[in-house]
């Protein structure tokens, strides 16, 4: 069964790359950040995890060391399951194990996508493709807007899109400009989801 809630504040680390990896998490409040950094000390961020979501699941298929870090964005609870108590629910509920397999199955298709995105698109697309993605997985919808609240930062969706701060800001006031978006420091109103997606 998961362990009650932990907290940690804002800027503490969950793990670090080479800690060991015996645990996964769920996220209960607050925001998480899963990276790594290069051979250089470039910061590479993987994705940006909030309530509801899971991370740490590398350590049920044999990780030993982790291979990350897990950055805490803002005062966050989480609950823990060992690998070992893991395995033992996955032997009463099946549907757990499943549930893993597309968990794992669905990050793997994502990094794909940002790697071909990296390859295929210049940086203006990679982000508006990046603003709508983000639009259609953790937006709210009234009408033809789409707010998303507690938004991360430019710095944040640069590392997410192999871009810089400055090009991020720039692309931003545009499409600000358009009256395609409206933002603000940790929110982010999408006008019109289909126009965004049609913009260049």
């Amino acid at each position: 069964m998961p362990h009650a809630p932990a907290m940690y504040k804002r800027g503490e680390y969950i793990y670090i790359t080479n800690d060991k990896s015996d645990k996964i998490y769920f996220i209960t409040e607050g925001q998480v950040k899963i990276g790594s950094y290069s051979d250089g000390g470039k910061e590479i961020t993987k994705v940006i995890l909030g309530k509801g979501e899971v991370f740490g699941e590398l350590s049920i298929t044999g990780e030993e060391r982790r291979r990350d870090f897990a950055y805490v964005m803002e005062d966050t609870d989480v609950c823990t399951v060992t690998v070992n108590e893991m395995k033992a629910l996955f032997k009463d509920y099946n549907a757990l194990q499943g549930f893993f397999l597309r968990l794992m199955g669905s990050r793997m298709i994502e990094m794909e996508n940002r790697l071909e995105s990296l390859v295929f698109k210049d940086a203006r697309s990679r982000i508006i493709e990046f603003l709508a993605d983000q639009g259609k997985k953790k937006g709210q919808t009234v009408g033809t807007e789409t707010l998303i609240k507690r938004f991360m930062t430019h710095q944040d969706i640069a590392n997410l899109t192999a871009t810089s701060r400055q090009t991020v800001t720039t692309v931003l006031n545009d499409l600000r400009e358009q009256n395609l978006i409206n933002f603000s420091r940790n929110r982010l109103l999408i006008r019109d989801l289909a126009k965004l997606e049609k913009t260049k």
